[in-house]
């Protein structure tokens, strides 16, 4: 059932969103040429690794991470402009539509890994986290994000493998609206670990 509903809702998604994607489209390549979306292996659904889909936020030879471990310097050269924007709104997610719609992902699940994160890779395989699709948004995006350490993150992912439900996906999708609204838990160069100002 969860797998039929993704696979619709992205698909109307990605038709009623269709506007905005190319917008940001062409955004991204006046600002900082192509590629205009940024590809990546990830770990996924049974702790095989996929190609998930980004807008590319930094400029063309940086190095592509998450945004609580990029430098400080980083943050302010090699991160573009529209790039900010997009990742401080989580936009640059939007071509994951597509990923859903693939079925390599799903709306709601963990967050999918870069392989090279083997700390977390292996209290996830511990968790038996890998026996759900992962998601765009999570339990742990909407419980602390960038700002908890990954042995909590891998708890959260356990904690929803265990409990997860149509329910709670609504209630996790609705979550996470308020976080990214109120730009609650993202790091994003202004504040460290414990959201104090540098």
């Amino acid at each position: 059932m969860k797998r039929f509903l993704d696979f619709i809702f992205s698909l109307l998604a990605l038709i009623i969103l269709s506007p905005l994607i190319l917008v940001l489209s062409l955004l991204v390549l006046i600002s900082s040429g192509r590629p205009i979306i940024f590809r990546q292996q990830r770990v996924g659904y049974n702790n095989e690794l996929f190609t998930i889909y980004k807008f590319r936020t930094m400029k063309d030879g940086m190095r592509q991470t998450r945004t609580e471990d990029l430098t400080d310097y980083e943050i302010e050269n090699d991160i573009t402009f529209i790039g900010k924007i997009l990742r401080k709104l989580s936009l640059d997610e939007l071509p994951q539509l597509f990923n859903i719609l693939k079925g390599d992902m799903s709306f709601v699940g963990p967050r999918p890994l870069i392989p090279q994160e083997d700390e977390i890779r292996q209290l996830r395989k511990k968790y038996n986290v890998y026996s759900v699709r992962p998601g765009i948004t999570g339990w742990a995006q909407v419980n602390g994000r960038d700002f908890i350490s990954d042995e909590q993150k891998a708890k959260l992912d356990k904690e929803y493998v265990e409990k997860r439900s149509i329910l709670m996906d609504i209630k996790i999708m609705f979550r996470t609206v308020w976080v990214v609204l109120a730009g609650k838990d993202i790091a994003d160069g202004n504040t460290n670990k414990e959201g104090d100002e540098k």
